[in-house]
């Protein structure tokens, strides 16, 4: 199993650097980037099939921020995910109350976010083994 994962970030070294890490040392397929607000919720609202957004909180066309805002899952198990330079108490809290899953400092909190990847991974393939190979009951 792989955990889709879209990307908003407005560095493209960055967002390389971060796309290649995560899908060397997690199960994370990256199927999409975005450096804008709107770019991002554009593809959000043709897809919906994503497990979890990595967003950046200063970007090149609005704000992650509202970005995470005006995000609306299509399911109770799609994670959101700040990943910014920009990290501090306020910006925890404010984070938490717009229902955000997890901070991350980019300067500092690279491996926890790779961790907390894997883990996603983990749950993921927890998931798919609890699931019944044939749900409505019939027969191989």
């Amino acid at each position: 199993m792989q955990l889709a994962v879209f990307v908003v970030e407005d560095n493209a070294e960055i967002q390389e650097n971060l796309v290649g890490a995560l899908e060397e040392l997690t199960c994370v397929r990256v199927v999409g980037g975005s450096a804008t607000e709107d770019g991002a919720l554009d593809w959000i609202a043709r897809n919906s099939d994503w497990d979890m957004l990595i967003v950046d909180l200063f970007l090149k066309g609005g704000s992650g921020m509202r970005l995470v805002q005006r995000v609306q899952r299509a399911r109770t198990d799609q994670k959101i995910i700040v990943f910014s330079n920009y990290v501090n108490a306020s910006v925890r809290k404010r984070c938490a109350q717009l229902g955000v899953d997890a901070v991350f400092d980019k300067s500092t909190e690279i491996d926890a976010l790779v961790d907390y990847c894997s883990h996603q991974c983990t749950l993921l393939g927890t998931q798919a083994a609890l699931s019944p190979a044939h749900p409505t009951g019939g027969t191989p």
